[in-house]
C-alpha cells in the first residue's frame, strides 16, 4: 500500500474518532450526566453520603443517576427503584392536596380551622386560616409537635390552649404541625383518611407507582436505609402529624414526575393540574424569597446567594416577618421554586424553573448540609442552561 492511500486512511479514521467524540459530547444524556458528576461527586465524598439518586427534568426528557449503595449492610446499590425519605418535601404534597380539595369544593384556604376542628371554636388557633397553615404564617407554632403529644386528642387540647406569639399573617415561622394540621384538616374534609387520600387518590393521578406513606412489604428490599452523622442506622419512627409533615418515601424516578406536573409537562386530570398551578400562587414576601403554598419561590435569574439565605438555618429555626402580598401574586414562570427535606438518617432536595423547563431532584441516605444541596443543584441546573444547545 502506498503513502498516500496509508495517509487518507489514517486522516478518515481520524475524522470518524473526531466525529464519534463530537457525537458523544453532543449527547444529552452525557452532558447532563458530566454536569451532575461534576456536582456530586465532591458533596458525596464530603460527606461520607452512602447513597444519592439525582433525577434531572430538561424540556421534554428526564434522566436519573444513581450513586452508592441503599445499605451498607447489604451493599444493594441504589438503583431507580430505590425508596428515599424525603422529609419536608412531603409538605409540598399536603399543600398540593389540600389545593385540589379547593378546586374540588371541599374548602376554601379562606376557611378558620375552626370550620373543620369545632372543638377551637372561640379560641385562637380556631381563628387561623387554613392559608395560614399552609405559608407558616399562623402567629407561632414550634418547628416539631411537643414530645408529650401521642395522639390528636392531646394535639387538640395544645392547640385549644395554644396563645400566638405574633398576629397570623405577620411572621413566619416554619412548623410542622401547622402543615400537618392542613393536612388534617383537608382529609376531614374530604371524608377520608390522609394516608389513603394519598395513596389511594394523588399518587395515582399523578402517576408516581413507587410513592408511599407506609410501605409495603413487598417494596421494603427497595427502601433505603437512613445514616446518620456518626454513620448509625436510621429510619423515621411515626408520629402525630408525620404523615402529613414529613412522612413520604420515594424514587428519584417518581421525583421526575412531580417535577414535570408542577412545570405543566405532562398530562395530568385538569382539576389537579389546576391544583398544582395554585401552589404556586405568591402569598407573602419573607426575606429573600416568596411564600407560596408550602414552595418557596425567588425571581429568576437568582444568585446563589439569595437561595442560600432562603434556605438558611435563620429562615427555619427564627420568626421571620412577612409582608402579605395583595393582591397574591399569580403564579410565575421566570421563577426558581424549591423545597428542602430532612429526617435523621436522609437529604433532600427539589427544584425547578419553569421557564427553562428544567428540574432536579436529589435525594440521599445521608442528612447533609442544606447548604451544599443548594449549591450542587444552582451548579447543575445554571450549567445544563448555560450549555443547552
Amino acid at each position: 500500500m502506498n503513502r498516500r492511500a496509508v495517509s487518507l486512511m489514517t486522516i478518515t479514521a481520524l475524522a470518524c474518532t473526531i466525529a464519534t467524540a463530537s457525537h458523544a459530547a453532543d449527547d444529552p444524556k452525557d452532558r447532563i450526566k458530566s454536569a451532575v458528576d461534576r456536582a456530586m461527586t465532591p458533596v458525596i465524598a464530603h460527606n461520607g453520603i452512602r447513597g444519592m439518586a439525582v433525577g434531572i427534568v430538561d424540556g421534554d426528557e428526564h434522566y436519573v443517576f444513581n450513586y452508592g449503595v441503599a445499605s451498607t449492610e447489604t451493599g444493594k446499590p441504589v438503583t431507580n427503584e430505590t425508596l428515599f425519605e424525603l422529609g419536608s418535601v412531603s409538605k409540598t404534597f399536603t399543600a398540593t392536596l389540600a389545593s385540589y380539595a379547593q378546586v374540588r369544593g371541599y374548602l376554601s384556604l379562606s376557611d378558620p380551622t375552626s370550620r373543620f376542628l369545632p372543638s377551637l371554636q372561640k379560641s385562637p388557633f380556631g381563628n387561623v386560616t387554613l392559608l395560614n397553615l399552609g405559608t407558616h404564617t399562623p402567629g407561632g407554632l414550634p418547628l416539631q409537635v411537643p414530645d408529650n403529644i401521642s395522639n390528636n386528642k392531646q394535639l387538640m387540647q395544645y392547640f385549644k390552649a395554644w396563645q400566638p406569639t405574633y398576629a397570623p399573617g405577620t411572621y413566619r415561622t416554619y412548623a410542622n404541625p401547622s402543615i400537618g394540621t392542613l393536612g388534617l384538616i383537608t382529609a376531614k374534609s374530604m371524608g377520608q383518611d390522609f394516608d389513603g387520600l394519598m395513596e389511594g387518590q394523588l399518587f395515582p393521578a399523578l402517576g408516581m407507582k413507587n410513592t408511599y406513606i407506609k410501605v409495603p412489604a413487598a417494596k421494603v428490599p427497595d427502601y433505603a436505609q437512613g445514616y446518620t452523622k456518626d454513620g448509625a442506622p436510621i429510619r423515621m419512627a411515626p408520629g402525630v402529624l408525620s404523615s402529613e409533615a414529613y412522612g413520604i418515601k420515594t424514587t428519584a424516578a417518581d421525583m421526575n414526575r412531580f417535577v414535570e406536573a408542577n412545570m405543566n409537562l405532562i398530562r395530568v386530570d385538569e382539576k389537579l393540574q389546576r391544583a398544582i398551578g395554585n401552589t404556586h400562587i405568591g402569598y407573602f414576601k419573607a426575606g429573600p424569597m416568596t411564600q407560596d403554598l408550602i414552595w418557596e419561590q425567588y425571581p429568576y435569574p437568582v444568585t446563589l446567594e439569595s437561595l442560600l439565605a432562603g434556605n438558611s438555618p435563620q429562615m427555619i429555626f427564627n420568626a421571620t416577618p412577612v409582608t402579605e402580598i395583595k393582591p397574591p401574586q399569580d403564579p410565575q414562570d421566570d421563577v426558581w421554586i424549591n423545597k428542602t427535606g430532612s429526617t435523621n438518617g436522609f437529604g433532600a432536595y427539589i427544584a425547578f424553573i419553569p421557564q427553562k423547563r428544567l428540574g432536579i431532584v436529589i435525594l440521599a441516605n445521608k442528612n447533609f448540609p442544606i447548604d451544599e444541596r443548594v449549591t450542587a443543584a444552582y451548579r447543575i441546573l445554571t450549567s445544563l442552561e448555560n450549555s443547552a444547545p
